[in-house]
């Protein structure tokens, strides 16, 4: 069953992170994978409710391995940073790598705090 739930949650979170990434990319229009970033602080924003919240396994397996799990993306990020660097953007690949970090453990803590917050 828990596969089921993961499968369930990856088939509504890829999709979403494939919309989500080209809708940012085509606002911003620029080489720098914003789409990306984007949709990896939002599941790392969720995922830190979701630990935060005391929810029970079959949830944490829909939402936190399924949806969260194919929302974010650590592959892209790889490649879109190895992309920039390649094409000899090094500040940006960088700041890509960095920033992608940075924001989502900030992202992961606001959402647990927040979760611990709303549950107190």
């Amino acid at each position: 069953m828990t596969v089921l739930l993961v499968a369930l949650g990856a088939a509504v979170g890829a999709p979403l992170r494939y919309l989500a990434d080209r809708a940012v990319q085509a606002r911003f229009g620029s080489a720098f994978p914003w789409g990306t970033l984007t949709v990896n602080v939002a599941g790392s924003l969720l995922l830190g409710v979701l630990v935060g919240l005391p929810v029970g396994p079959a949830v944490n397996a829909l939402l936190g391995t399924g949806f969260c799990g194919a929302l974010t993306t650590w592959s892209t990020l790889s490649y879109e940073t190895l992309r920039l660097a390649g094409a000899g953007r090094r500040l940006p690949a960088l700041a890509n790598v960095l920033g992608s970090v940075a924001a989502g453990l900030a992202a992961a803590a606001a959402g647990f705090a927040l979760a611990r917050a709303l549950a107190a």
